[in-house]
């Protein structure tokens, strides 16, 4: 009979653990991110939960968007990041 052997992780040491899983199946697969996000997911990305917010950076061309239509907005995932990396503020 086989025994089943368990392993604890703090949640930080998973969180770590599956995105370095995610990293390798994108970069064996090939997989690649869609240039336009969505909203939301610009907002989970950017850690905002306010369309006001978003409305702000729009307005002040902070990250790039289209709005193929009048109700849908579309959002840059580069310039998202590229945001983020300017902002980045590096440990001394």
């Amino acid at each position: 009979m086989k025994t089943m052997e368990v392993i604890c992780l703090q949640s930080e040491a998973l969180l770590m653990l599956v995105d370095e899983v995610v990293e390798h199946v994108k970069a064996t697969h090939d997989v690649k991110e869609d240039k336009w996000i969505s909203p939301e997911e610009a907002m989970r990305r950017l850690g905002v939960s306010s369309d006001t917010t978003m409305q702000k950076l729009r307005d002040n061309l902070d990250i790039e968007f289209t709005q193929p239509s009048r109700k849908i907005i579309l959002y840059d995932s580069a310039s998202i990041e590229a945001y983020l990396e300017k902002h980045r503020k590096r440990a001394l």
